[in-house]
């Protein structure tokens, strides 16, 4: 019974923060998108591992990339090219409530990347990523709260 009682006291605990965080990030690492480089994700091919050498902090996690242009690119805009509604999941957001965001489940849209929490949620977000998107648009500010 303490067992069960322990976990889910950390599994509330987990819920909670991952409401209240602006970037997701795992229990276990400060590194934002699972440590993928943000701007590779913007280059048409299949993102890059970041490396701890070429790192910048923002809105609270750490943020990898796999070379020093690209940490330039991002430390400039970093609206343009991290994940929207924090790199929870695009599909959840539209939904009104929050989940990890898969950073190797994602799609580039208009220039915004999107993360979902896995290949299942994905088929789901590609039925209508225009509504979706404006649902979770609406949606976001308030789910942090």
């Amino acid at each position: 019974m303490k067992t069960i009682a322990m976990t889910m006291l950390v599994t509330v605990s987990t819920l909670a923060a991952a409401a209240t965080d602006p970037v997701y990030t795992s229990r276990f690492s400060n590194n934002a998108l699972g440590g993928y480089d943000a701007v590779s994700y913007h280059a048409g091919s299949p993102p890059q591992r970041g490396d701890t050498a070429f790192s910048h902090d923002y809105m609270g996690a750490t943020w990898l990339f796999a070379n020093a242009a690209n940490r330039m690119a991002f430390a400039a805009s970093p609206a343009q090219y991290a994940p929207q509604y924090g790199g929870y999941c695009a599909w959840a957001a539209a939904q009104g409530y929050t989940a990890s965001g898969d950073p190797m489940q994602y799609s580039v849209v208009d220039g915004r990347l999107f993360l979902n929490y896995n290949a299942s949620v994905k088929r789901n977000w590609e039925a209508d990523i225009p509504g979706f998107i404006k649902a979770a648009d609406a949606n976001w500010p308030g789910l942090l709260n």
